[in-house]
């Protein structure tokens, strides 16, 4: 329940960001705290960044032999 609340003090904090940003216009109330409430789910859902030696190992092409 708690997490809840903090999720809603979150997505209220950048609706209020994003009409500011705006400009505060009238009447966009629920338009902004549906984007904030996208961007929190996908902050949410993303997988967690692989560590340093995996990246660079899977990033790292063949060496050419001479």
């Amino acid at each position: 329940m708690q997490e809840m609340q903090h999720m809603e003090q979150v997505i209220s904090a950048r609706a209020y960001a994003l009409w500011e940003e705006e400009g505060r216009p009238d009447g966009r109330a629920l338009a902004h705290w549906l984007a904030a409430e996208r961007e929190c789910q996908a902050l949410t859902n993303e997988e967690p960044p692989m560590p340093a030696s995996s990246r660079s190992a899977t990033k790292r092409a063949p060496r050419a032999r001479r």
